[in-house]
């Protein structure tokens, strides 16, 4: 790039930037070999830098900024079941860090059992809640024969139970079975971004070739909350996307 080029895109680049106005920013970005740079040039410049962020941006639809995270089955242990599964005082591996700040999936599964059958390799996650919950698919459920509900994280009233299988031992849960209802984790930052409230219902619009709109997206808003939606890993591939797609809010 030219020198002359060169002043001209600075002088463009901060212009749409709106840090410093036109004259202010040419004296500054005058150099030994410029001192002079004809307005119509610079007009020119930032006319054509205007035009392409209006196309980029029709190109970029802002509405499909949702990220999506595709959730398989797993469980969360309370410390009481972890120590019976695992042993007491048990440290668990970290695996990776998961997309909700201070949640991370282990590298230690466990088995579930139910009236019909078992479902090997289920993920633990953590850290320990005050109440084990089993996240299931249908097609679990079915494996198990278990009627799980479709429920929120955390709303576990008469749910069913299935018996957990570790190394160390075997725990027969009560309650705790659900197949998680789709929702988005937003933090107040977002939802007023969105114009959404917590426990709102909205659609999404879904991009691809077998894309489409799904209902009943619960909105879910904390302030430890990193934006993303949540889907389980059956009503991913039933759209055809994964976790690097993007959805758009229809409210």
């Amino acid at each position: 790039m030219s020198e002359d080029l060169e002043s001209l895109f600075y002088l463009a680049v901060e212009h749409l930037g709106g840090e410093k106005s036109l004259s202010d920013t040419a004296v500054s970005k005058q150099s030994d070999d410029v001192s002079e740079i004809p307005a119509q040039q610079v007009e020119t410049v930032i006319d054509l830098c205007e035009k392409q962020v209006e196309n980029v941006t029709k190109k970029c639809d802002p509405k499909f900024n949702i990220p999506l995270g595709v959730s398989n089955h797993h469980v969360h242990l309370s410390q009481a079941d972890a120590d019976v599964l695992f042993g007491k005082n048990y440290t668990f591996s970290e695996l990776k860090p998961l997309s909700q700040k201070g949640q991370f999936a282990y590298k230690e599964c466990i088995t579930l059992a139910g009236p019909k059958g078992v479902v090997e390799r289920v993920r633990v996650l953590g850290p320990v809640r005050k109440q084990t919950q089993v996240e299931l698919t249908t097609t679990d459920c079915f494996k198990l024969g278990l009627k799980a509900p479709i429920r929120l994280s955390g709303d576990l009233a008469d749910t069913p139970g299935c018996t957990l299988i570790g190394p160390a031992g075997s725990v027969q849960l009560k309650s705790g079975c659900i197949v998680a209802k789709r929702h988005i984790h937003m933090d107040h930052f977002d939802a007023i971004r969105f114009g959404v409230r917590n426990d709102q219902v909205v659609s999404l619009e879904v991009p691809g070739e077998r894309g489409g709109i799904i209902n009943n997206v619960s909105i879910r808003v904390d302030e430890s909350f990193t934006l993303e939606c949540h889907l389980d890993t059956e009503e991913a591939n039933a759209l055809g996307v994964c976790g690097n797609n993007r959805l758009k809010m229809i409210k």
